[in-house]
């Protein structure tokens, strides 16, 4: 039967545990075989000397005190026929007991010389036990020995043939392995052996010899593919860079290239990490993990990308990653363009606008004349739509605050109840006209660190979107609530709520949910959200179909 190795280590580490037990098992036996010596001689033989030495001292005394010496005779000599251990020791003590009970006075000679005979025969005894346990002592350092020195002749020759049974196998694998890595695909390993590393020898043959068969036949293909690779890969107009599950930089186009301002000597087959440390815009590619688009100046004009990050895969899976940067910067100046466009545009819609809200006011004044009933409806239908263009102006003005990266904050220590305040004067009107209650609860202890006046515009469009879905003579909830450093804004009305695969989109712009009215633009929940977060806080939505909805926000304390 061929033993395989992991069979070796077992067995041989089953016979020095086997041996470990038995010297153990020895030395416990003799160990306690000593112990219970000890203990025999101390509980049989020395507490009968103690009694015969008391009894002797007792009657020393006996004439000096005899109440005392009685007392103390008769209580060893109780003790003492309650411990009759060695043979003879029996006749001793009653003819002891016989003699002292007969008259102590007459025979107290005699009562000193059975004493002395007890005393005697356990001294003959403590002996002769110990005697036998020196004998037993010996005996065990013998066979204890002999164990050791066996189980050290074994363990010494285990230690010296194991580790080569390991090491000389994995030396020349390690070798061969070294050979491969330098390509020498000819090496081949040769163990007279039959256990696991046999197997691992013959494996690495087998790998060995179809490298060798793969690199001599298809070396040609595999130039002719990377050359291949690399063409499209420069021919790519967007610039990109290939990195291995390893870390390892695989390509970079002469498009991404150009934007490092290195070359490709500089940077394929280097670690990622090592080269970060060397280029600002390769560590800040790395690391940056959104798709918004960055700023890069090349040949001093400004240019923006945007970067994507797409997988490589094969047939075991992903095998790394390839960074892509489009230039988008035709777009971001269409951009720009749309947007300094829709804010002239606003701006100058606004003032006629204005100015036409405040004719038709001047027209529903009595002073100025009377209106029929048909032309009070007419001015009263003029003037709402001009509310309207009014309202979507002022969000696409905001919108394109926004989209420039111009918003202007005013941050300072503001009182959460004046902003709550404020938004509940501007929409009492339309609760009223809904016949809406509001139920406000309040536990702040600390203000916040915003801007008074866009963070109420914000409560305020939460509070009219909440009337405008809620059905009259019902509750909207209002809750701000501290939460250590934070303060949240709660607004939960009672409307019909909204699906779950659309709040996820109610912030977006021009986003509105489908079934509900087309009124309004869809702008001002993204708007809020863009103002939140410039303050540095969060904003977000929660609702459930026929239970309303609750959209909330958090601003930090000061």
């Amino acid at each position: 039967m061929v033993l395989k190795l992991k069979q070796k280590i077992a067995l041989g580490a089953a016979f020095l545990f086997t041996l470990l037990m038995l010297v153990g098992a020895v030395s416990f036996i003799y160990f306690n075989k000593s112990i219970a010596n000890q203990n025999d001689i101390l509980r049989d033989n020395y507490e009968s000397i103690d009694y015969t030495q008391n009894m002797l001292h007792a009657l020393d005394i006996w004439n000096t005190d005899s109440i005392a010496a009685k007392k103390i005779f008769e209580d060893n000599l109780q003790k003492q026929e309650a411990n009759i251990t060695e043979k003879g020791e029996d006749t001793l003590t009653q003819n002891l007991h016989s003699y002292y009970y007969l008259s102590k006075a007459q025979y107290e000679t005699q009562i000193r010389y059975y004493i002395n005979k007890i005393m005697q025969l356990n001294l003959a005894a403590i002996i002769h036990k110990n005697e036998n346990a020196e004998k037993n002592t010996d005996d065990a350092k013998f066979y204890i020995t002999i164990l050791i020195t066996i189980c050290a002749l074994v363990g010494f020759t285990f230690i010296f043939n194991f580790p080569g049974i390991i090491a000389n196998p994995i030396a020349k694998l390690t070798d061969g392995i070294k050979a491969i890595a330098a390509k020498n695909y000819s090496q081949r390993i040769h163990l007279n052996r039959k256990d696991e590393f046999a197997d691992l020898a013959n494996a690495f043959n087998y790998m060995a010899e179809e490298l060798d068969k793969y690199e001599h036949s298809n070396l040609a293909k595999i130039l002719f593919e990377k050359q291949r690779a690399e063409t499209v890969i420069n021919a790519l107009k967007d610039a990109s860079i290939g990195i291995d599950n390893n870390g390892i930089i695989l390509f970079a186009n002469q498009q991404a290239l150009q934007l490092l301002n290195v070359k490709e000597g500089d940077i394929v087959g280097r670690s990622k990490e090592v080269f970060a440390k060397q280029n600002d815009l390769f560590n800040y590619l790395l690391k940056e993990e959104s798709n918004q688009p960055f700023k890069i100046v090349v040949d001093n004009k400004e240019q923006f990308f945007s970067k994507e990050t797409v997988d490589i895969n094969n047939s075991n899976g992903v095998a790394g990653i390839v960074i892509v940067l489009k230039n988008i910067t035709p777009f971001k100046e269409l951009d720009v363009a749309k947007t300094n466009f829709i804010a002239t545009v606003s701006h100058e819609l606004k003032t006629p606008l204005a100015s036409s809200d405040f004719s038709l006011k001047l027209l529903e004044d009595e002073r100025i004349g009377t209106l029929n009933k048909e032309q009070k409806e007419l001015v009263q239908s003029l003037r709402g739509d001009n509310q309207r263009l009014l309202k979507i102006l002022s969000e696409l003005l905001d919108l394109t605050q926004v989209e420039s990266g111009k918003i202007h904050l005013h941050l300072q220590s503001v009182e959460p109840f004046l902003i709550l305040e404020r938004a509940l004067k501007a929409i009492t009107t339309a609760a009223t006209e809904k016949n809406i209650s509001f139920s406000i609860t309040q536990n702040v202890t600390d203000n916040i660190q915003a801007d008074e006046e866009k963070t109420s515009w914000v409560l305020i469009n939460l509070l009219t979107n909440a009337i405008k879905y809620s059905a009259e003579n019902s509750t909207i909830q209002i809750n701000i609530q501290q939460t250590e450093n934070k303060v949240e804004f709660s607004v939960k009305d009672t409307g019909k709520g909204i699906p779950e695969e659309f709040l996820p989109k109610v912030f977006d712009r021009f986003f509105k949910v489908p079934g509900t009215e087309k009124t309004g633009t869809g702008l001002g929940l993204a708007i809020s959200k863009e103002f939140i977060e410039a303050m540095g806080g969060t904003i977000s939505a929660e609702s459930k179909l026929k239970e309303g909805s609750r959209f909330w926000f958090q601003l930090n304390t000061v």
